[in-house]
C-alpha cells in the first residue's frame, strides 16, 4: 500500500529556511517520479518541484526556482525540499506526491500527473 507522509513543516520569519521531508512505503522513491505541490487558502494547488530518479532530472515552479531545491534519499526512502530565502508568499499546505507513471522523459508540473498524495505539512513565512 503506498503512503507518502510529509514532515518538516513550520512557521519561519522571510528569509530564512526549512527542508521538508516525505517519507514513502509501499513503493521505493528510485522507482516513481515524485513532486512537491502547495495550496495556500482560496488558491489552486501549485506544482513546486518534480524529481526523476531514472534521469536524475528536476524542474522547478517559477516562483521558486533558484531557492528552492529537491533531492531524494533511496536509502531513507525520502524526498525532501530544502527551501531557502523564504517569503511570505510561500505560506501554503505543501503537499508530496507520487507519479501515475515515470520514464526517463517524465518531468511534470501538472497536478493530473500524481495519483497518490501525503496528508501536508504546513509552511508559514512572516514578514
Amino acid at each position: 500500500q503506498v503512503k507518502l507522509v510529509e514532515s518538516g513543516g513550520g512557521s519561519v520569519q522571510a528569509g530564512g529556511s526549512l527542508r521538508l521531508s516525505c517519507l514513502a512505503s509501499g513503493y521505493t522513491v528510485s522507482s516513481a517520479c515524485m513532486a512537491w505541490f502547495r495550496q495556500a487558502p482560496g488558491k489552486e494547488r501549485e506544482a513546486v518541484a518534480v524529481i526523476n530518479p531514472i534521469s536524475s532530472r528536476t524542474d522547478y515552479g517559477d516562483s521558486v526556482k533558484g531557492r528552492f531545491s529537491v533531492s531524494q534519499d533511496n536509502a531513507e526512502n525520502t524526498v525532501y525540499l530544502e527551501m531557502s530565502d523564504l517569503k511570505p508568499e510561500d505560506t501554503a499546505m505543501y503537499y508530496c506526491g507520487r507519479a501515475r507513471y515515470c520514464s526517463a522523459s517524465s518531468l511534470s508540473l501538472f497536478e493530473y500527473s500524481y495519483n497518490y498524495w501525503g496528508q501536508g505539512t504546513q509552511v508559514t513565512v512572516s514578514s
